[in-house]
């Protein structure tokens, strides 16, 4: 029944939303030294307010909600989640590194030519965002295994451009950081998420994820890939594939067999990772464990 008075209508809303409420105080003709003061303002309106440190709980909060919140509304059901440095050309601008590096030291030289060599790897981490996105698997209509990176360039590029040109969506969770990381073009702009803190930008990377690719990369890629480990070795996440790009990479920087050898971790859980080299076999691993067959 249609009721005259929409105001008498039994399931209408009797409180003003947070919005409505804003406006009104904005829009206020009245001016005092009252309503100018910062302590009149509104708290969630008022930024030095929530900037405080007093506030740190509150705003972790937020940048949980607000992310879990917008890939609910996007139906992301899990993540394809894929770490790797900032570093490493993409195959086009591989020569250009290496002669950009001619006129420094030896060192420099050095370490020009092997990040081209990586290259490789940003075609792979391509190659496999393209792949899983080209499956576009949807299950209790939501969208599974969506390309997920850390929004910047390189490795992370790759990934968002493999989703990209498949026709997908991507998922880009950038960090502030004093030297400004912006995302890359190709991360969905409406999915493209900024934090704060780096705990809660982890948290969000497994909190969907179903599959971790991992790329040859630094500190921030070493921190991922030892926390992730961590994770399913205590058992307080259940194991997915973990899987590790660049043997060559990986064997020379990082002695697995010897950590287990002084016994600090047992021999087991150096079958937490799969070794990968292809985005093919990447893929057959992750098919494997989740039987997707066909």
């Amino acid at each position: 029944m249609t009721k005259k008075n929409p105001d008498h209508d039994l399931t209408d809303r009797k409180f003003y939303r947070a919005g409505e409420e804003s406006r009104f105080a904005e829009d206020s003709p009245e001016r005092t030294p009252q309503t100018e003061h910062p302590a009149y303002k509104l708290a969630f309106r008022d930024h030095d307010f929530m900037l405080r440190d007093e506030l740190r709980p509150v705003r972790f909060q937020l940048e949980l909600l607000k992310p879990e919140m917008l890939l609910d509304e996007a139906r992301v059901g899990s993540t394809m989640v894929m770490y790797g440095s900032a570093r490493i050309p993409s195959p086009e601008q591989a020569q250009a590194k290496i002669d950009a590096a001619k006129d420094g030291s030896e060192f420099e030289q050095k370490v020009a030519e092997r990040l081209a060599a990586k290259a490789k790897y940003y075609d792979e981490a391509y190659k496999l965002a393209k792949l899983i996105s080209e499956k576009a698997i949807i299950e209790d209509g939501k969208r599974q295994f969506v390309v997920c990176s850390g929004g910047g360039p390189s490795i992370m590029e790759a990934a968002n451009r493999g989703a990209s040109d498949a026709g997908g969506e991507s998922i880009g969770l950038n960090i502030i950081l004093p030297h400004e990381q912006a995302p890359n073009s190709y991360v969905t702009p409406y999915l493209s998420l900024n934090f704060h803190y780096f705990a809660l930008r982890k948290m969000h990377f497994l909190l969907r994820a179903r599959a971790v690719a991992v790329f040859p990369g630094g500190f921030g890629t070493f921190d991922e890939f030892f926390e992730l480990l961590t994770l399913i070795q205590t058992g307080k996440m259940k194991p997915i594939p973990i899987l590790l790009f660049g043997r060559d990479f990986w064997t020379r920087v990082v002695d697995f067999e010897a950590i287990a050898e002084e016994g600090t971790i047992s021999q087991k859980d150096l079958d937490l990772f799969h070794w990968c080299e292809t985005a093919g076999e990447a893929w057959d691993h992750i098919a494997e464990f989740y039987e997707l067959n066909g």
